[in-house]
């Protein structure tokens, strides 16, 4: 597998106005792609792709109820409460042991939000035009899950500000900008404050990105980690139900 002709995309079913956000980096980290548009546009970008490895914002199916065989339970650590978590996914549970919060995928379709059950069709139909489950071996094109706030949480070694907070966006884009992705030093935006511009509330909101597209930018990070040293990465969670990639070797024990 040659990762110099690869594309490593994230893409973010979350985000405000459009449906989805998608970027896109290459080996070198640089800025290839940061859009947003429909189910179709972001399929479409995929399937143009040769090489690639995309990571979605979200889970790849509901839960398969493994939560609620006592065979799972008894061997977790700390094993659940009689009752508790037997809604959800075992990747859910364990994130949690770690102090990360993460939204619960119900079993059933019709008790999902609407960006989980875009996710799921995303995953679908990425596997339809050819794209593998990572890791699997000899594939050209992998998905993968991502959870932007739990990748956020191992990269800066604590529990980030709200991402939809002006601290919190600084934050998660110093972080990508420490870790050499393409994106603008968010410090500018504090060189770009004068004291005509703050009396007057024009603050260079520019130079920051969007919650969904730094979402987005950390799922690209996360996947081309994930296909340059796989053994730098943990997987939480059971195969067939869905894991989320952590761009990580270990976890801290609380975040």
């Amino acid at each position: 597998m040659f990762f110099t002709n690869m594309t490593f995309i994230g893409v973010d079913p979350t985000a405000g106005e459009k449906p989805m956000v998608y970027a896109a980096i290459d080996h070198e980290r640089r800025l290839l792609a940061l859009g947003g548009g429909s189910l179709d546009d972001v399929l479409a970008f995929a399937a143009g792709q040769r090489q690639a490895v995309l990571a979605v914002c979200a889970p790849r199916r509901p839960n398969l109820g493994l939560m609620r065989e006592a065979e799972i339970r008894k061997d977790l650590n700390p094993p659940p409460a009689p009752g508790r978590w037997e809604n959800s996914r075992l990747a859910e549970y364990l994130l949690r042991r770690h102090n990360i919060h993460i939204p619960l995928t119900p079993s059933e379709d019709r008790d999902c939000p609407n960006w989980m059950r875009q996710g799921f069709e995303l995953f679908r139909r990425l596997l339809e035009i050819g794209y593998q489950l990572f890791p699997k071996p000899g594939a050209e094109r992998w998905c993968l899950e991502v959870y932007p706030h739990a990748a956020f949480s191992v990269l800066l070694g604590i529990t980030p500000f709200g991402k939809n907070t002006m601290e919190g966006r600084l934050q998660r884009q110093l972080i990508l900008h420490e870790h050499n992705v393409e994106v603008p030093d968010p410090m500018r935006f504090f060189e770009e404050i004068t004291r005509h511009r703050l009396l007057k509330g024009v603050l260079p909101r520019d130079i920051l990105y969007t919650p969904g597209e730094l979402d987005a930018l950390v799922g690209a990070y996360t996947a081309l980690h994930a296909a340059s040293q796989p053994e730098k990465v943990l997987m939480i969670g059971d195969p067939e139900e869905g894991q989320v990639v952590i761009p990580a070797e270990e976890f801290k024990p609380h975040y």
